[in-house]
């Protein structure tokens, strides 16, 4: 798979529902309980306000922007930030099961969103690199993902046999072309979007990769898939380098000023958190997994595994795999 397919399917993202909400009038609605999930939405008509709490100021979205929340945070939509706020499920209860949901009569505002939960034990970790609010706006190139809010809207309206399996593969596609969307605009401008975020930390290892400012740049993307590609292969510097068309100097200064790592730290936290999630899900033995990740020794890969995920291969499995359940 690609980096961003490998990201997404550490994440485990399972749509949890989608739907419609046609709103009128003044209105200002709070989002709690959002922890380890994602938000994805699309202004159809009209325009509202979202903003997350304690993160990011109130950002106008008009007709056919696009936003991704991925911390997980309580946030806001509103037609006037200065709104009284109501609480989501006073309006949203009869749209559990999908729908659309009319506010004041609707017709002034329409909006299309999706909530993902996050079953994969990595999410904060792989999430925290991005912006409180990812917005795409709707000058850039985004046909193919305003054709598939249609098609969620017509699911929506009309609901068919196989709905259900319809709209989630169709709310998974949006997140994934509202990630390359946001990616692409970051190649374009240089750099990824860090409004109202600060460089995250682990709490047990170093600085946390900047995953998708990686992503976001050619050459470090290019040297990111090499890694990706075959993490068991005995990677250095070097080598990375050349496969990324640069100095081995330029190119550790390069990765470490975008990535906020160093390449083999990078490589060794990659080859972590694949191992983590073949010890909850594989059920091979560690010294299976230990080489699969690039080491011929047990003692060294739990050396190297406790060093970055705070605790031993063992232990990590049943604690992971202990909370995974009580989250399902």
């Amino acid at each position: 798979m690609d980096p961003l397919s490998d990201i997404l399917s550490l994440l485990k993202p399972r749509n949890y529902m989608s739907a419609g909400f046609d709103a009128a009038g003044p209105w200002a609605i709070r989002f709690a309980d959002q922890a380890n999930s994602i938000k994805c939405g699309t202004i159809v008509s009209g325009q509202c306000y979202v903003s997350v709490e304690d993160l990011a100021g109130p950002v106008l979205l008009t007709s056919g922007s696009s936003f991704v929340l991925p911390r997980g945070r309580t946030f806001f939509l509103a037609s006037d930030p200065d709104c009284p706020t109501v609480e989501a499920p006073h309006i949203f209860a009869k749209a559990q099961s999908g729908g659309i949901v009319k506010h004041n009569g609707g017709g002034e505002c329409f909006i299309v969103s999706s909530r993902f939960v996050l079953s994969g034990p990595h999410a904060d970790m792989l999430m925290a690199a991005l912006p409180p609010i990812v917005r795409i706006e709707n000058d850039q190139d985004e046909a193919s993902l305003r054709w598939l809010v249609e098609r969620i809207m017509q699911e929506l309206r009309n609901p068919q046999p196989g709905g259900f399996l319809v709209l989630q593969h169709l709310a998974h596609t949006v997140l994934v072309q509202a990630l390359r969307l946001h990616l692409s605009n970051a190649r374009t401008n240089g750099q990824s979007d860090r409004t109202g975020q600060t460089t995250p930390t682990a709490p047990n290892g170093p600085d946390i990769p900047d995953w998708f400012a990686a992503l976001s740049d050619k050459q470090i993307a290019t040297a990111i898939a090499c890694i990706h590609a075959d993490p068991a292969h005995p990677w250095t510097l070097k080598e990375l380098a050349r496969h990324a068309g640069m100095s081995r100097s330029a190119f550790a200064a390069r990765f470490r000023d975008v990535v906020t790592v160093p390449p083999m730290a990078y490589l060794t936290r990659w080859r972590m958190l694949l191992a983590g999630d073949r010890l909850i899900h594989s059920g091979l033995p560690v010294s299976e997994i230990a080489l699969s990740v690039g080491y011929e020794s047990e003692s060294a890969f739990s050396t190297a595994f406790k060093r970055v995920m705070g605790c031993a291969p063992r232990r990590y499995s049943n604690i992971s795999a202990t909370l995974e359940d009580q989250s399902l």
